[in-house]
């Protein structure tokens, strides 16, 4: 049987377009990977990085207010302590969903931003990445989002 799909997961990828916080120049960052795997799943996803103006031929944006347009979600790949910079930002511009990053070890994730998201009414998923969830998932993700599940590292 298929895995199901937390609600706040499947709200989350019913948006058509996101940004992802943490993409680097360095393809092997598992912000790469999520943005490649989101791009691939037919999602439109803005790379956002202070530090370049492109990513894997994709123009980079400094943050999330100086992408143009309307984003339905942003995923937050950063390390834990500039994932709240990353919540303001969306508060501020409207963003009503947020995704932080969490496989091995802490990920992006921070109880301060996680209570930031509270706070400014942002819907927010601790755990877990996209890569386990959007289709088709490979065994490796599989295999993770089952163990991720049932430690509650991931919401099921």
């Amino acid at each position: 049987p298929m895995a199901s799909t937390p609600e706040s997961v499947a709200a989350f990828l019913r948006g058509r377009r996101f940004a992802v916080a943490g993409v680097s120049r360095n393809p092997a960052q598992p912000a790469n990977g999520i943005f490649r795997k989101l791009k691939r799943s037919g999602y439109e996803v803005v790379p956002i990085n202070r530090k370049t103006s492109e990513v894997e031929g994709t123009k980079c944006y400094a943050g999330v207010a100086a992408i143009p347009g309307t984003l339905d979600g942003v995923v937050i790949a950063t390390a834990p302590a500039a994932s709240i910079d990353v919540v303001r930002q969306c508060a501020d511009c409207g963003v009503k969903r947020v995704w932080f990053h969490r496989s091995i070890g802490e990920g992006s994730v921070s109880d301060e931003a996680v209570r930031e998201c509270h706070a400014r009414r942002i819907d927010c998923i601790v755990g877990g990445c996209p890569l386990m969830f959007c289709e088709p998932v490979d065994i490796a993700h599989k295999c993770m989002r089952w163990w991720f599940q049932r430690n509650g590292r991931v919401p099921s």
